[in-house]
């Protein structure tokens, strides 16, 4: 059996998260599948989080949605307003 190369583990990872992310922005907003996916895809997290070198994708996905929802940096853009909700975040 071979073991996975960084690139692997890190994809597999990262699509695992995207996944959580999807259904946590749903379950928080009410929106469609489709809207939900939006709001992830375009949100500033995904660049950092398809960022191999910065490992983001190892943390949990519950940590992930946090930091899309309230982003600390200056530099990072607040919650995209694809992101409209039937729910208060």
């Amino acid at each position: 059996m071979n073991t996975p190369t960084h690139h692997q583990i890190a994809t597999y990872l990262t699509d695992y998260a995207l996944s959580e992310l999807v259904s946590y922005v749903i379950e928080d907003t009410g929106v469609s599948v489709e809207e939900a996916i939006e709001c992830v895809y375009t949100s500033p997290l995904m660049e950092a989080l398809q960022d191999e070198d910065g490992e983001l994708y190892v943390q949990s996905p519950a940590y992930l949605y946090e930091l899309m929802k309230h982003p600390t940096s200056a530099s990072t853009a607040p919650w995209p307003s694809t992101c409209a909700t039937t729910a208060t975040l």
